[in-house]
């Protein structure tokens, strides 16, 4: 359905920093700067985007958004929140773990990047 994801970045560097820590605990490369002032992070199921805002303005995190990166493991989920934590990343919602729902257990981690967009690491375990 989707070809990419982009968020603002106030601080770009910061923001790659963060981002080739917490993307590279799920096997994703870093990121690959374009025009100075955006990086790519490419995986075989799409693209994530940071970039700084081409109006000029500061970014803005979405209020409710939410972006999700798809984990392997539990303890991709672990890693994902202490790589966050490490490079600029701040806690949000529940600690990472298990989550009980009707959609059965999903193991979550949620952090908000350097520029405040909240973000994810889901895990669904096989039964």
């Amino acid at each position: 359905m989707f070809s990419h994801v982009m968020v603002g970045a106030n601080d770009l560097e910061a923001s790659r920093k963060f981002y080739d820590a917490v993307l590279g605990t799920l096997g994703i490369a870093p990121g690959v700067i374009n025009k100075d002032t955006r990086y790519f992070y490419r995986a075989p199921t799409g693209t994530f985007s940071i970039t700084q805002p081409i109006d000029g303005q500061p970014a803005t995190p979405a209020n409710g958004g939410t972006i999700g990166f798809l984990a392997a493991t539990l303890e991709q989920v672990h890693a994902f929140h202490a790589a966050g934590l490490a490079n600029g990343g701040t806690p949000c919602e529940e600690p990472p773990g298990p989550r009980e729902g009707s959609f059965g257990t999903l193991n979550l981690s949620y952090l908000r990047d350097p520029s405040g967009n909240k973000i994810c690491a889901l895990h669904r375990p096989t039964t």
